[in-house]
């Protein structure tokens, strides 16, 4: 299971009234670049324990300064400071910096990045009462999912579609970076910790980041790559999201597993899912595509081609 879904709900949207008549008001303009010497337990009353991730711990708590429910990522300097050093001389903008420039319903929002007085990367985000996605999937409760997949799926999409419109990739799509609300009506994208602009200079082989399982095989095959890497790790998503399944065997989790994506056929959707409306079966196929000429072009293209789709399901004949 993954970081954040090891917890119910991190991060989404949730503002809190004003309750103290003391507390400072949250402010109409998003802080963006907040403190280089953060007091993190001066300010933030931790809500629960903290969840440890490989570059990072994820804390929900209430923000003092403004009186709000908030989503606190704590990153690890060290591993970030190796991650950004694979980009030196290139100006790479850090992941606060990025994080901050999102404001779209289905992207999570970052309302303030700095560093802690101990030196640490930090991050304030906007928290939601809900589930991550993965957790929903692993659950395998379809009476969960009965007529939510289609919404949810656009409204990835159209995240996704925005962080591509800003300029960047993303990196790191798969279903514990996206969270839900509790009655699985909306759907938010997360984590820009492994997001680098959508220039040459970061698109050239040899970044080998990512989710293995997700992982399109440019990436583990170090050929050039591009916002497609996105699409694809998106149509894997989508299709554990309607099939329960994965597009291939799974037997490793490691980066062995990608090396699969191109060396073996794809699993039609279908054959999970025979009772799929075959418009969004035949769209979620073209994003796993190995070949990058063959897979879907984009976010934008693949809205498109589900545009007149009204359900999830087939019609009956």
């Amino acid at each position: 299971m993954g970081l954040l879904d090891k917890i119910q709900s991190l991060i989404g949207k949730k503002k809190t009234e004003e309750g103290d008549s003391g507390a400072a008001a949250v402010p109409k303009s998003k802080q963006t670049k907040g403190s280089n010497s953060l007091d993190v337990e001066a300010r933030f009353e931790r809500m629960r324990s903290a969840v440890s991730g490989t570059m990072s711990n994820f804390i929900t708590a209430r923000d003092r300064q403004y009186n709000r429910v908030v989503g606190l990522k704590l990153c690890d300097a060290e591993k970030v400071a190796t991650f950004e050093a694979r980009f030196k001389g290139l100006k790479k903008p850090i992941e606060g910096a990025i994080a901050v420039q999102m404001q779209h319903p289905n992207v999570v929002e970052t309302y303030e990045y700095g560093t802690t007085k101990q030196g640490q990367p930090y991050l304030v985000m906007e928290y939601v009462d809900g589930p991550g996605l993965l957790q929903v999937i692993q659950t395998r409760k379809e009476e969960t999912l009965a007529g939510k997949r289609l919404s949810l799926i656009r409204q990835m999409a159209e995240g996704m579609k925005y962080v591509h419109e800003k300029g960047f990739i993303h990196r790191d799509i798969c279903p514990r970076n996206f969270i839900c609300s509790s009655d699985m009506d909306r759907i938010k994208l997360i984590d820009f910790g492994l997001t680098v602009p959508a220039l040459p200079p970061y698109m050239q082989p040899g970044n080998r980041t990512g989710t293995p399982l997700y992982m399109a095989p440019e990436i583990v095959r170090r050929r050039q790559t591009d916002q497609r890497v996105d699409v694809f790790a998106f149509g894997v998503s989508i299709y554990t999201l309607c099939a329960f399944e994965f597009p291939w065997p799974v037997n490793d989790t490691t980066g062995k597993a990608a090396l699969q994506h191109d060396t073996h056929p794809p699993i039609p959707i279908l054959q999970f899912r025979p009772d799929l409306n075959p418009v969004l079966a035949t769209a979620i196929m073209r994003c796993i595509s190995p070949n990058v000429q063959d897979r879907m072009p984009s976010m934008e293209a693949f809205l498109r081609q589900i545009k007149g789709v009204r359900s999830e399901l087939k019609s009956p004949a």
